[in-house]
């Protein structure tokens, strides 16, 4: 079977699993993008090929390049390439990588649904998360690379926040607007689950910022060795935690994330928890090897939002089921931490390193 018929025939039938008992197909946020920004490609391009296997190839190569609206956008890859190779300037070349970047990240998401047909939404979360993520913590070891700490800590810690409430508040907003007359639900054990890593997460990330303000000068403890080497023990055991995780994901309790309705729900909180339980004390480990002061203190405004948003993200997931307003609290979730970063940017205090007596 070639690949465009396989691709029509798995959508046809995630679809059709995602009936309730009374026959009515749920419409969530996701399918219904995937339907609209999708396509069917044609097959004559290829039919005239004769050897079989290349002509499977290339229709599987013209399903996954054609199969959607936004292939109009490809040619924005190479441009962005040119901007860059004769500096046509910054503002060309992000402008050519965001419109390049848009068609490459709906085809990954196709991928990944196309995987987790075959192996269930478990591994297609995982690695649509993954594949989102990679960008991300490429960006975040040239960063650490080039000594960036700054940048290097509020760009992990703005995706951590932006998928727990931008990504995933748009999710539940779109997908309560689209059911208005009846409850979406979902497994509460993989919510549970992910709730838990990210608020382990977070007591990680508050060890080193509690030490730091706890210590006084006058006891004579180099705060900032200390604060740096609790968090590399730190990194080491959210690594740990992050390893144990997968098993639980994928070999000794997979039954629980089986649901394919609940995959939109496993990409959001998966793909905070992988940044915030991966990403984070990777950097930390790596910065460790390369000796660079890589630490888990994210300064008390940043590590304030991330504890109000893990603790409004894990209350309202408790009951297992979603609506619209639970997207508009994120929302306004989201507004009320940019409103605050906003205002106390200007007259932000430089980061507390408490100065020993000397003698």
């Amino acid at each position: 079977m070639e690949f465009s018929e396989g691709s029509n025939k798995s959508l046809m039938d995630k679809e059709t699993c995602c009936n309730n008992n009374n026959g009515v197909t749920i419409r969530t946020a996701q399918n219904m993008s995937s339907s609209f920004m999708r396509k069917k490609s044609d097959p004559i391009l290829v039919s005239t090929i004769r050897f079989r296997i290349l002509r499977e190839l290339l229709a599987n190569l013209q399903e996954v390049i054609l199969g959607t609206k936004l292939a109009v956008l490809f040619p924005a890859i190479p441009l962005a390439i040119v901007a860059d190779f004769y500096k046509f300037g910054r503002p060309w070349i992000f402008a050519l990588s965001l419109l390049g970047l848009t068609p490459l990240a709906e085809r990954v998401s196709f991928l990944t649904e196309q995987i987790a047909y075959f192996t269930g939404p478990t591994v297609g979360g995982l690695l649509n998360a993954t594949c989102g993520n990679a960008t991300e913590l490429i960006i975040a070891l040239f960063a650490l690379y080039r000594n960036k700490i700054h940048v290097l800590k509020y760009s992990l810690m703005g995706s951590i926040l932006s998928n727990l409430l931008l990504v995933l508040g748009t999710s539940l907003l779109c997908g309560g607007l689209a059911n208005l007359k009846r409850e979406q639900r979902y497994d509460r054990k993989q919510a549970d689950v992910n709730s838990g890593l990210l608020l382990l997460g977070l007591l990680c990330h508050m060890l080193p910022l509690m030490f730091k303000y706890a210590v006084k000068p006058e006891t004579g403890v180099s705060i900032a060795e200390y604060t740096l080497e609790l968090s590399r023990a730190s990194s080491v055991v959210m690594l740990v935690a992050y390893i144990g995780y997968i098993v639980f994901q994928l070999k000794t309790h997979r039954q629980i994330f089986e649901s394919q309705e609940d995959i939109s729900l496993g990409v959001a909180l998966g793909s905070a928890t992988q940044i915030s339980m991966f990403a984070v004390p990777l950097c930390v480990v790596v910065g460790w090897i390369m000796r660079i002061k890589m630490d888990l203190d994210f300064n008390l405004l940043e590590t304030g939002c991330l504890a109000l948003t893990i603790l409004v993200v894990a209350f309202t997931l408790q009951d297992g089921t979603s609506h619209y307003m639970k997207g508009v609290h994120r929302w306004i979730k989201l507004m009320s931490n940019r409103d605050s970063t906003h205002r106390c940017q200007p007259s932000r205090a430089p980061p507390f390193t408490p100065e020993i007596p000397q003698g």
